[in-house]
């Protein structure tokens, strides 16, 4: 089969590897489409040196095919059945793994596929039976592929903000998870305030439901938000970035007694804690993507609600053209892209 490796300084190679077997409790899942996540991009741009043994690994962490082959005492699915890839491994023993959050596994057994193991971009996947997550008819495979990661990432965000029509939502940044964060924002009834200093970021974000826009390089974001909520504040914030002044910044854009979530990865941030926080009563979050329970609990919602999430895909590449399809995606400009088969 073959599958996309990153080899260090924004390079990829297609390489052949063996066809998958599966072994007790697993099973093999054939691709039919795989998501591109802005987190790729931290080691697509990494040395061949800081990735190390990386470069032998399958990258790709939002994968969306059917089922082909199963291992010995699988139950829970069946071949031919349409899955979403939950892509993290546990013990299945601790309270996390109990409960669908496998990610927060404390054990050796956890791991994040895509990463320390092979992931989702190639023709098949080798995964634990309790990693399917089953996809609505309703959903087709690449809606399916943005739920695994960047769109379910930023529903699980505005489950903790408790995002609703009586809010104003601000989001920092506007790549597949902000976007995404923006587009379901507006579905859950919220005024969503886009933050992105790329033109055709923010012309995305407006397409899929901002009530406004703020370009960071114009002007200075909080204070705009502010002047567009009267001097209160946005009621919940989410910074989907990870870099520290923006993170600051949508904490200090937030009112007194609103929520403030962060989901961007890695960097710093540099904050007062008294008059940022603590004197206006804020509660700040954490989320880190999200459960079984919650990745197909998004992929209902969708169907429900008849909401077209294919909206915010914006690229579609097959295998043989990743290299072109990420070197767009290291770009900045795009919402969602996906390798698709077939």
């Amino acid at each position: 089969m073959r599958g996309v490796v990153f080899t260090g300084d924004s390079k990829l190679e297609i390489k052949e590897f063996p066809d998958p077997t599966p072994g007790p409790g697993q099973v093999v899942v054939k691709m039919r489409s795989s998501g591109l996540c802005g987190s790729d991009l931290r080691p697509y741009r990494s040395s061949a040196e800081q990735l190390g043994a990386r470069t032998q690994i399958i990258s790709g962490h939002e994968p969306c095919g059917e089922v082909m082959e199963l291992g010995q005492d699988v139950t829970n699915v069946k071949v031919g059945d349409r899955i979403m890839v939950h892509h993290y491994s546990g013990c299945q023993k601790c309270e996390f793994c109990r409960t669908g959050w496998t990610q927060l596994c404390q054990s050796s057994y956890q791991k994040v596929y895509g990463s320390g193991a092979h992931g989702g971009n190639a023709d098949y996947e080798l995964i634990e039976s309790y990693m399917c997550v089953p996809l609505h008819e309703g959903v087709s495979f690449e809606e399916g592929a943005a739920i695994a990661c960047g769109t379910g990432t930023a529903y699980q965000a505005l489950r903790r903000l408790d995002v609703s029509g009586r809010d104003v939502l601000a989001v920092f940044g506007q790549g597949p998870v902000g976007l995404s964060g923006t587009f379901l924002g507006a579905h859950m009834g919220a005024r969503v305030i886009a933050v992105d200093p790329v033109p055709e970021r923010r012309k995305l974000a407006e397409e899929s439901g901002a009530w406004k826009s703020i370009d960071p390089n114009a002007v200075n974001p909080v204070e705009a938000i502010y002047e567009m909520t009267g001097g209160r504040g946005a009621d919940a914030t989410l910074d989907a970035t990870g870099i520290g002044e923006v993170r600051a910044n949508a904490i200090r854009s937030t009112r007194i007694w609103g929520r403030a979530c962060l989901v961007g990865e890695g960097g710093t941030m540099n904050l007062e804690p008294s008059p940022d926080i603590i004197h206006r009563q804020l509660n700040l979050f954490g989320s880190w993507t999200f459960s079984t329970v919650i990745l197909g609990e998004l992929a209902n919602w969708i169907v429900e609600r008849d909401i077209p999430l294919d909206s915010i895909i914006t690229q579609r590449f097959t295998l043989d053209k990743a290299k072109e399809a990420y070197e767009l995606f290291n770009g900045g400009t795009t919402g969602k892209v996906v390798i698709n088969w077939d």
